[in-house]
């Protein structure tokens, strides 16, 4: 990359074998299914998060949002964090593909308490309530962090008892399974559907996968084309997919980097990190310098060939992935404690 770029692992290329591995893919029409190679990324999907089938979209977003009007009817409510993707970076798609109505609850860096969701299920059949029809859950979540498996069942067996699916928005979901030390499967065993974003840390160029069973998918599959989904030789963007899918091995490597990352910016006088909420690829810290100005740091660090994103409320976060190496680590670390001195 021409840039040291930690505004987020959205930004990663394509790895040269990706490329190569575009290039020769075998293809076919997907809406029609012969795509062999959007076939096999979805099987692979599926196998690996414990599914029965799956289905290649365009992004996480539709994912998320195809997911929802899945599982849904207009006027149901869904049950979800204040601070979720959902709620807080997709613009109210929600209101607008699914008409249904969204029930927020606080949400400890992305964990949903257990008890605060089941009071929220409507309980009974009374005519002013909306019905719940789904509880949507997320790990890693935009902040970092990651939801136990104790926490993610308790609020799946709150859904089976009341017979609510549950989604789970899993764009990170290879983070989250790398940091608790787990098979991907375990955290996508409680879930009824989750949609996985393969052009983040993974280095695909575009697209995510949604699982769940057989005749949720192929519910889905009909959704997809309405939303205007349905793609055709996809397998070119389905081979990078399935690189992406194996490169979740090294996925480690980002989180040590970001642990290495974080613990050394915070030497430096002025910037303090969370370091108790490093827990995938994310470094959120804030700065307390004199005279300090927001813009002229994001001006200085771009034109030393580093782009960072200006602070939200305050917070500033770097973001690690493939292209973000040790050595490149250094790099801005010594040009943050020049401009610091």
């Amino acid at each position: 990359m021409k840039f040291i770029d930690l505004r987020s692992d959205t930004v990663t290329h394509p790895t040269e074998k990706m490329r190569q591995l575009m290039a020769s893919a075998p293809v076919g029409d997907d809406v029609y299914g012969d795509d062999e190679t959007v076939i096999k990324l979805e099987e692979e999907t599926a196998r690996i998060l414990g599914k029965e089938a799956a289905l290649f979209v365009p992004s996480g977003v539709f994912g998320n949002q195809l997911s929802i009007l899945t599982h849904t009817e207009r006027t149901n409510e869904i049950i979800l964090g204040e601070n979720s993707h959902i709620i807080a970076h997709e613009a109210g798609s929600v209101a607008l593909i699914s008409n249904v109505q969204t029930r927020t609850l606080k949400d400890d860096l992305g964990e949903l308490d257990p008890k605060e969701v089941q009071k929220a299920v409507r309980k009974g059949e009374d005519i002013h309530f909306p019905k719940t029809g789904l509880i949507c859950v997320e790990t890693a979540h935009s902040t970092g962090n990651v939801a136990s498996l104790e926490n993610l069942k308790s609020i799946s067996e709150i859904a089976k008892a009341y017979e609510i699916p549950v989604h789970l928005d899993g764009a990170r979901l290879f983070n989250a399974a790398a940091h608790l030390k787990v098979d991907a499967k375990e955290i996508a065993q409680y879930a009824d559907s989750i949609s996985l974003c393969l052009s983040k840390g993974l280095c695909a160029p575009v697209g995510s996968v949604v699982s769940g069973s057989k005749e949720f998918i192929a519910k889905a599959r009909k959704n997809r084309k309405i939303l205007g989904g349905g793609m055709r030789q996809v397998g070119i963007l389905a081979a990078a997919g399935l690189e992406a899918l194996d490169m979740r091995h090294r996925l480690n490597e980002d989180h040590e980097n970001a642990r290495y990352f974080g613990e050394e910016l915070h030497k430096i006088p002025g910037i303090s990190v969370r370091l108790d909420e490093i827990k995938i690829n994310m470094i959120f810290f804030t700065i307390d310098k004199e005279g300090f100005q927001e813009s002229d740091l994001v001006a200085h660090m771009k034109e030393h060939g580093i782009l960072m994103n200006g602070s939200d409320e305050g917070v500033f976060r770097f973001v690690t992935h493939y292209y973000v190496t040790r050595e490149r680590i250094n790099q801005v670390l010594q040009i943050l404690r020049e401009y610091f001195q």
